[in-house]
Formats: structure tokens, sequence, C-alpha cells
């Protein structure tokens, strides 16, 4: 699975199962994709 991240917009690239738990994951630490952009950002 591959995470591209850019300024404005994050692609998950894999099979449906895994996209499906890695949001999981995300949605956990973060309420909106926004946050998880400025987070990558910042570090």
């Amino acid at each position: 699975m591959k995470i591209i991240l850019h300024e404005k917009r994050i692609i998950l690239v894999g099979k449906a199962w895994e996209i499906r738990e890695k949001l999981k994951q995300y949605g956990q630490q973060y309420e909106h994709v926004a946050e998880w952009i400025h987070a990558t950002k910042s570090s």
C-alpha cells in the first residue's frame, strides 16, 4: 500500500481492504483530512 501526500490532498493506493483499514486507523487520530495533511506537512 502507498500513501502519496500532496499539498492539498492525500492519495491512497492499494487494495480496498488495506485502504479501509488505513482510513480507520487515521480516523481515530484525525477528525478531518485537513488535519491529517497539516500534521504530515509539519513533521
